[in-house]
This record gives C-alpha cells, sequence and structure tokens, in this order.
C-alpha cells in the first residue's frame, strides 16, 4: 500500500491540482504513510511546502468529517438507532461528554482510536462546532510535527542514506500500525472483559 501511494502522489507531480487531489486522496487510506512520504517528496523539492501541507490539512480533516458523519448517518439507522439511549451504550455516552475535548483530541494521536471516538461524536451527536474546532487543532499540531519530521528526515538523510531512508520511514510506518492494531485490540479485549 505504501508503494502505491508513493508512485501515485509522484505521478501527479506536473499538475498543482491533481498533486494536490493525489495527496488528500491518499490521506483517506494512510494518513501518517502519506504525510510522510509527502514530507521526503518535499524535502527532495518535488513537492511543494505550502501544497503539501494544505493538501495534507484539507485530506484528513475531509476524512475526520467522514468519520462524525457516518456516526450520525448510522444513528439514522432503525437497528442502531436504538443503542442511543441503550443502557449499555450510557457509560461510554456520559463518559464521551464529560471528556468529549480532551478525547477527540487526543484520538488524533492514539493510533486505532480515531474511527471509533469520531463516529461515537457523530452517533452521539457531541457538539460540531466542537468536534470540528478540537480536530483542527489536533491535525494541525499533529499533521505539522509529523510533516516537518519526516521533512528534517529527508532533507538530512538523503546524501547519506539515500533510498535506504524509505525503508527507515516504511519501518517507522509499520511500528504506527501494529501499535494501533495493539490498541486495537486491547480496547476489544476490555470491551469482552465488561460485557460479560
Amino acid at each position: 500500500m505504501i508503494p502505491f501511494l508513493s508512485y501515485f502522489i509522484t505521478d501527479a507531480i506536473g499538475s498543482a491540482l491533481l498533486l494536490s487531489l493525489a495527496i488528500v486522496i491518499g490521506t483517506f487510506f494512510l494518513e501518517d504513510a502519506t504525510t510522510l512520504i509527502v514530507g521526503l517528496l518535499a524535502a527532495d523539492g518535488v513537492i511543494p511546502i505550502p501544497i503539501a501541507l494544505l493538501s495534507l490539512y484539507a485530506g484528513v480533516l475531509c476524512g475526520d468529517l467522514g468519520f462524525y458523519s457516518l456516526g450520525r448517518l448510522a444513528r439514522t439507522h432503525r437497528r442502531l438507532a436504538r443503542y442511543v439511549d441503550h443502557d449499555l451504550a450510557a457509560p461510554l455516552r456520559v463518559w464521551l461528554e464529560t471528556r468529549f475535548i480532551l478525547t477527540v483530541f487526543s484520538a488524533r494521536f492514539i493510533p486505532g482510536s480515531r474511527f471509533t471516538t469520531y463516529a461515537a461524536s457523530g452517533f452521539f451527536r457531541s457538539p460540531f462546532s466542537t468536534f470540528i474546532g478540537t480536530t483542527i487543532a489536533a491535525t494541525l499540531i499533529w499533521i505539522t510535527f509529523l510533516f516537518c519530521v519526516s521533512y528534517w528526515f529527508g532533507s538530512t538523510t538523503s546524501r547519506w542514506l539515500g533510498p535506504l531512508r524509505w525503508s527507515i520511514a516504511i519501518t517507522f510506518l509499520l511500528t504506527l500500525f501494529f501499535v494501533g492494531r495493539h490498541n486495537l485490540l486491547a480496547y476489544r479485549a476490555k470491551r469482552c472483559e465488561l460485557t460479560v
């Protein structure tokens, strides 16, 4: 998937509009991987930094809005809507309402937690203005940090690591993936313990 994203983005380099669109679409699949690839390509001078950052921000925010909207849409489904006021969902709803800003903000930084947190926010009709403001702040911090780290890594290592730096970036991404997978499995196990 990561080589596909890299080729997908580099094939669009002739046009600023296509390049922006390729970056936005790339964030829908793997936002952290796309951010690292775009940072490395910007370090090589292939992608202008303003186009890179604005496209990353737009893509990530569109994805976040999509997760929130999926939660709102799920609420309209007859079988799922009955869980909105169900006793099993009440603790989750109360917990989300009392720690909403912190939960939404921290979901950006914890791999594997963003989809469930943002979809639950939409499902329980959490305030949209608070949701979008919090996700914008978290996105600006995380994507800027990740982009700057990959840009710095790319510009620092381009001479002495060459193509090997892509392997290091992929290893970092795989580490993020496995941390997210571990968090998801731990969450499912904890949820199973609570329902038994």
